[in-house]
């Protein structure tokens, strides 16, 4: 009997899973069948576009959290994938850093041709996964129909990512603020913050990439409260770097090293959690957003079933072609050509090891190297087309620098494609300047 895949999720990195079992369809493998299940009603995860918030059109909780005029905050050269160059796609060379339509349109054009939009099924939520049997029993609802199902797997493929359900905190004052209140994950457009003073909450890219878009779009001034300390970017003259918010006043912002800040709107940019409401204890992923997941051998085998994989579950400097080197192993797995260990001594020792040596790295460029050593590991155990890693390192270790000279500016910068050896053109605006994020006027000569 063939086996069955359960796929949850048609993002890069689900897409990704389909991917590599259509490669190998392609090669005159048997294949198992293969069924993906999608909450949107297309494909693309986050670079899926939508201006909802809160719930989507059928009422579950909204998955986007993408915005307008988002721009790549990291170099295309450093996720590119392998089989399937930005060049293939657009026919010439483009720069380094394209806003969210051109991303989604590379990605949608590998998947297109490869053909596997049939294996999805749209605007269908997972509701409930449970092992049985040596195989698994899901339970999905198409919206559409508004039916419910459920079907037997031999193995299930967790690809919902990790960055669509906030981590709110509360702090004094939230509940009587006077001012606009959100988490990025409800970010949606800078032009709303035209003309307001904002306050940042946090230091991570979100908050690095939302506060320079509404900087950019004309916010009259930013805040950020650095809980952690300063970041070390330097700042256009209207951004200021404060200590951690203490508590909210009306409109002012009160912050733990005495100073304060009356301010229009308040964007939490405090991250995510990793929330799988469909599984039970028993195959639920818990881990922090660390390069060294937990409970996953090889960072994709659940070790308390080995038949149930998680993909992209990682903190993220590679993207797209990890998330590939993630897919084409894991296919392997499933179809017999890798062995996974079966005692549970192997599969947390290997974690163990994984998690020492992410806490030996020194620095953020440590950090690089590890995971592209980590995604070639992978890649060297499967059939996926090998590249320069070290060419997608430097390209990484590039970026940082750019970051750290000026930050605002760094977009204006090109790197050398680890796939062709094409050095990227210079963008025919620069990034602060560059108010239209389509794809046609990214590609207008």
């Amino acid at each position: 009997m063939t086996k069955r895949v359960c796929v949850i999720g048609a993002g890069p990195s689900g897409l990704a899973q389909l991917r590599a079992f259509q490669s190998a369809k392609a090669k005159g493998e048997d294949i198992p069948e293969v069924v993906c299940y999608e909450k949107q009603s297309d494909w693309g995860g986050l670079w899926n576009y939508t201006w909802r918030t809160g719930v989507d059109e059928h009422g579950n909780n909204c998955h986007g959290s993408m915005y307008r005029y988002l721009w790549s905050n990291g170099p295309k050269e450093g996720l590119e994938f392998a089989d399937y160059t930005f060049e293939e796609h657009f026919g010439k060379p483009i720069a380094s850093y394209p806003p969210r339509a051109v991303l989604f349109d590379y990605i949608k054009g590998r998947v297109e041709k490869a053909g596997v939009r049939d294996w999805i099924e749209f605007d269908t939520i997972v509701r409930d996964v449970r092992a049985r049997d040596g195989g698994f029993e899901v339970t999905v609802r198409n919206e559409k129909t508004d039916s419910e199902k459920t079907e037997q797997f031999d193995h299930v493929v967790v690809a919902t990512g990790h960055f669509s359900v906030p981590n709110v905190p509360e702090y004094p004052g939230f509940e009587s603020y006077n001012g606009r209140l959100l988490h990025a994950h409800d970010f949606r457009d800078a032009r709303e913050f035209t003309g307001k003073d904002v306050m940042i909450m946090g230091t991570s890219y979100s908050a690095e990439d939302i506060g320079s878009q509404i900087w950019k779009y004309g916010a009259t001034s930013i805040v950020q409260s650095c809980r952690g300390g300063a970041t070390g970017y330097k700042w256009p003259e209207n951004w200021t770097e404060v200590a951690g918010l203490d508590r909210v006043e009306g409109k002012t912002c009160h912050f733990t090293d005495g100073s304060t800040a009356d301010v229009d709107a308040i964007i939490l940019c405090t991250g995510y959690k990793h929330h799988f409401p469909f599984l039970p204890d028993d195959l639920r992923l818990k881990t922090a957003n660390i390069l060294a997941a937990d409970d996953l051998y090889k960072g994709v085998v659940w070790n308390h079933n080995t038949d149930m994989f998680y993909l992209g579950m990682q903190d993220q400097w590679y993207t797209f072609n990890m998330f590939d080197a993630q897919a084409w192993w894991v296919r392997d797995a499933i179809m017999g050509k890798i062995a996974i260990p079966s005692d549970m001594a192997t599969l947390e020792a290997d974690v163990a090891q994984r998690k020492a040596e992410e806490g030996a790295l020194a620095d953020d460029f440590a950090c690089i190297d590890y995971q592209g050593a980590y995604t070639m590991e992978l890649i060297e155990e499967t059939d996926y087309p090998s590249f320069d890693i070290q060419a997608a390192n430097q390209a990484f270790y590039e970026w940082k620098k750019h970051k750290k000279a000026d930050i605002m500016t760094f977009r204006n910068n090109g790197y050398t494609s680890p796939m062709t050896g094409t050095k990227a053109p210079e963008h025919h605006t620069p990034w602060k300047d560059a108010l239209d994020d389509s794809l046609e006027s990214y590609l207008q000569v």
